[in-house]
């Protein structure tokens, strides 16, 4: 089957909703340990204002004490051209812009309009233009919790325009957990039909259940690379109800019990999972560290032997 490619997330868009600090250094053993898993990319942090998101104040501090795996990326989300200089400075392997298809989750999110979030967007590609790889990040591409339906011609409109802007990827957001299957079919087959020649991520959370779902028909469509994150963290602030990412590990974990090569130690994975809710101090949503793989057996009851002796003797 064809290579499937996760990047993990939960250092940036899991960790930035968590209500308490969580330590430098253990973000820093975070990243280093998922750089051991066999992860694509890693998004590490963000380069934005302390005050907007007080969780990853020590971005410059975590680029620059990470230990980089070979083969990894290490990439960071920028709002702006000031972002983009401290994540140059810090070496990152890849800028992560953001906007909105919706015009009411940008004004609510970004506080602009998506002509003033392109225009900034724009700059940030022609600055970096040669020196580093860009990834833009659009949101809401599935739905939006105050505007409905996001038309995909409106989708396709604003990846047309970074696709001119030369960006090597695109990360098409489920960003409120709106999407379902056959959209998602519908979705990916448009873009693969016109990006072909871009690295194109697929970012699905599991607000109504149907992550993994979502996941399975991206991968049925021709996707090859998703966003995930360790133990289902993260979550959007203007989505009412929403819960948290897909799971990395649950969705890599049904990939492979369907034959699928991610690339990834998943029983290292797990043992990550299973850490969080101790750091975090509270539970976490993935299930697979919970429950365990389908290959992980469990002893019988010991009344079993017992029912098996008297059946062998009958």
């Amino acid at each position: 089957m064809t290579r499937l490619f996760f990047n993990e997330v939960a250092t940036r868009d899991g960790f930035q909703i968590e209500p308490a600090f969580v330590p430098t250094e253990a973000k820093i053993a975070l990243v280093d340990a998922l750089g051991e898993c066999g992860f694509a990319k890693i998004e590490v942090t963000s380069f934005t204002s302390p005050k907007a998101i007080p969780m990853l104040r020590d971005a410059d501090e975590v680029m620059g004490r990470i230990r980089r795996r070979p083969g990894v990326e290490y990439t960071v989300l920028v709002p702006n051209l000031r972002g983009a200089e401290r994540a140059l400075e810090a070496r990152a392997d890849e800028l992560n812009l953001v906007m909105s298809t919706s015009e009411t989750h940008n004004l609510a999110n970004l506080r602009m309009p998506r002509e003033k979030s392109f225009e900034a967007l724009s700059a940030v590609i022609r600055h970096v233009a040669g020196r580093t790889p860009v990834n833009v990040s659009l949101s809401t591409c599935f739905g939006c919790p105050m505007e409905g339906e996001v038309p995909l011609s409106e989708v396709l409109r604003y990846a047309d325009r970074f696709a001119g802007l030369g960006v090597r990827g695109l990360t098409i957001c489920d960003t409120t957990g709106m999407a379902h299957p056959a959209q998602v079919s519908e979705v990916c087959e448009q873009l693969l039909a016109r990006f072909a020649g871009l690295q194109l991520t697929l970012h699905f959370h599991n607000t109504r259940g149907m992550g993994l779902a979502n996941v399975l028909a991206a991968v049925q469509a021709g996707i090859v690379r998703f966003d995930g994150s360790l133990g289902g963290l993260g979550g959007c602030p203007y989505a009412p109800g929403a819960s948290g990412n897909i799971s990395s590990e649950d969705a890599i974990h049904m990939l492979e019990a369907m034959g699928h090569d991610t690339g990834i130690d998943l029983p290292r994975l797990l043992t990550l999972a299973r850490q969080l809710p101790d750091l975090l101090g509270h539970e976490v949503p993935g299930q697979v560290a919970k429950a365990g793989r389908i290959a992980d057996l469990h002893p019988a009851p010991p009344a079993v032997a017992g029912l098996r002796a008297a059946l062998a003797s009958d």
